[in-house]
């Protein structure tokens, strides 16, 4: 049974958002990104994306993002506008050190906005940390 495994904590990889340019629609757009703060590389990155308001869901999202190095970072997806009121959930599940780790990274609803950008380790750009 899953209570029976012992997942450790998860530490220095974040989902974050970060306001980009987008050439081919030509205005900025939200983006979210896996990143890999550790020291070591992490392997096997999957993520499972949905969001969800009071009564309205998004589609359910399963991305296999590979292998993620050390200090770097992979583009999971482009997050719509219409959906930045929603809650957005993320679980990303990854092996290090020869573990297992799981977390779940949530956006809080209307949480993604232009107000709330900090610097973001690892990226060279300031966005949102989901927590």
């Amino acid at each position: 049974m899953r209570k029976d495994i012992d997942i450790p904590q998860v530490e220095n990889v974040h989902i974050v958002a970060v306001k980009e340019w987008n050439e081919e629609l030509t205005d900025q757009f939200w983006n979210v990104y896996v990143v890999n703060n550790r020291k070591e590389e992490i392997s096997m990155v999957l993520v499972i994306s949905r969001g969800s308001d009071a009564d309205r869901k998004t589609s359910t999202i399963r991305q296999n993002l590979g292998d993620i190095q050390s200090q770097n970072s992979v583009k999971v997806e482009f997050i719509a506008n219409e959906v930045l009121e929603f809650t957005n959930e993320y679980l990303v599940t990854f092996f290090a050190e020869n573990t297992l780790f799981e977390r779940k990274f949530i956006f809080e609803s209307n949480s993604i906005s232009d107000e709330k950008v900090v610097p973001i380790p690892v990226l060279a750009n300031d966005g949102i940390l989901a927590k």
